[in-house]
């Protein structure tokens, strides 16, 4: 099941939809907050993760090389290095970085189309 041409399109159009298709907010509410003077700020809701244990149910192991990035794992497991935060969202960390920082360790890596990092959720945060 592929995107729609015309709605690929929109990926170019500003306005069209606040973020990407490959964002990880690309799903989520925005929200308004207006403001005393009737000024409205829009915002992105918090995402939604499952835990950690439901997110390695979809992913697979991944034992971290010396020197690989975030990004490099983006590209090879998802074809695109920006979509290194689907790789963060699985593991217990704060930034990218944290991911790939010793060499030897073993990573979860989500399955294509599997665990989707609340992609589509509502507010939230993770819990567990």
């Amino acid at each position: 099941m592929g995107i729609e041409p015309y709605e690929s399109a929109l990926d170019d159009v500003p306005g069209a939809h606040p973020y990407p298709r490959s964002s990880r907010y690309a799903g989520i509410d925005i929200g308004v907050h207006t403001l005393p003077d009737g000024t409205e700020v829009r915002y992105a809701r918090r995402r939604l993760l499952p835990s950690l244990a439901q997110a390695a149910e979809d992913a697979v192991p991944h034992v971290v090389g010396s020197g690989e990035r975030a990004d490099q794992l983006g590209q090879r497991y998802f074809g695109d290095p920006g979509q290194w935060w689907r790789i963060a969202d699985a593991n217990p960390v704060l930034e990218p970085r944290e991911l790939t920082a010793e060499p030897g360790v073993e990573i979860a890596v989500p399955l294509p189309g599997g665990f989707t990092g609340g992609v589509g959720g509502g507010p939230g945060v993770r819990h567990g």
